[in-house]
């Protein structure tokens, strides 16, 4: 099994926190990191469970408006038929009703999501590609529409965009924002409901993969507090980088991130050619399931 002890869960939390809510995807430093320090995979379990931390914090950093909106959609508990004043319903419901194309490709994608999508070069095919159409967004989108004139179709390309970034490299909120600005939102709006629609998409994988893969582990009490740790402190530090992001969205373009992207990725091409990082996640040996093989043992 691998030792991937607290001190690792601790830093793995914070490039979690770090990434999740930034067009830079998080996916892809949780697969590149490990293997830059020289650690095992921590496997896909881990890290939607980690994720549900960093939920924890959009809902506590937003906890206004998703009162507002769970207040506007039990008005009008009908997601087709929202009286066009209720925005707040609107809002509420269009998140939700965004959701299911991101659980439905993860169902049907899940075995390569845990497998060959994760190879290093996928991941920085998708992080070039990626950069290169959140620049093209950039350039084309006009930027005069807010959050609150979405349409129901509108929202529901948003959420077709979010499955695309399934592929790790993409970026969850990076595809999101792209589709928005295509749109022609504005970026900070692009950037809230991004945020808004990863609270369903997110909290449904982390919450999966908990009862899937962790409760079912016959060393469940050894997760216990590795998984927590990791959890808390990747949510504490997505705290501080969702106020941070909204304050930089509302003056800046989204170029850092696209430089840094590309930056990112061709670093990673040169040091698979190198051979300093293999391809893909190590795998478990015979006899050893992944979530086995992934555990950490916080006393060691």
């Amino acid at each position: 099994m691998a030792d991937l002890n607290l001190v690792q869960s601790i830093v793995i939390g914070i490039i979690e926190g770090l990434t999740e809510f930034l067009p830079v995807s998080s996916t892809a430093h949780m697969d590149i990191f490990p293997q830059l320090f020289g650690w095992e995979d921590p496997g896909s379990a881990f890290s939607a469970v980690v994720q549900l931390g960093p939920i924890l914090a959009i809902v506590a950093y937003f906890r206004h408006d998703i009162l507002k909106y769970l207040k506007g959609m039990m008005k009008d508990p009908n997601p087709f038929h929202i009286d066009p004043e209720n925005t707040d319903a609107k809002m509420g419901w269009y998140a939700i009703c965004a959701t299911p194309p991101v659980l439905l490709a993860g169902k049907i994608l899940e075995k390569k999501i845990d497998s060959s999508f994760r190879g290093l070069g996928i991941v920085a095919g998708a992080l070039i590609v990626g950069s290169l159409v959140l620049w093209f967004a950039e350039q084309i989108g006009k930027r005069n529409k807010v959050m609150e004139s979405m349409t129901f179709g509108e929202a529901m390309t948003v959420g077709v965009a979010q499955a695309i970034a399934l592929i790790p490299g993409v970026s969850r909120s990076g595809a999101t924002m792209t589709a928005s600005l295509f749109l022609n939102f504005d970026r900070e709006s692009a950037t809230r409901f991004s945020f808004l629609l990863s609270v369903p998409a997110l909290t449904a994988a982390g919450i999966y993969k908990l009862i899937k893969d962790v409760l079912h582990a016959p060393n469940l009490k050894e997760l216990v507090v590795p998984y927590t740790v990791g959890t808390v402190v990747a949510g504490l530090t997505a705290y501080a980088v969702i106020h941070w992001f909204l304050g930089y969205v509302r003056k800046h373009n989204t170029n850092i991130f696209i430089i840094y992207r590309i930056l990112l990725g061709v670093a990673l091409i040169m040091l698979l050619g190198a051979g300093k990082l293999q391809n893909k996640p190590a795998e478990p040996t015979k006899g050893e399931t992944r979530l086995q093989k992934t555990v950490v043992v916080a006393h060691k």
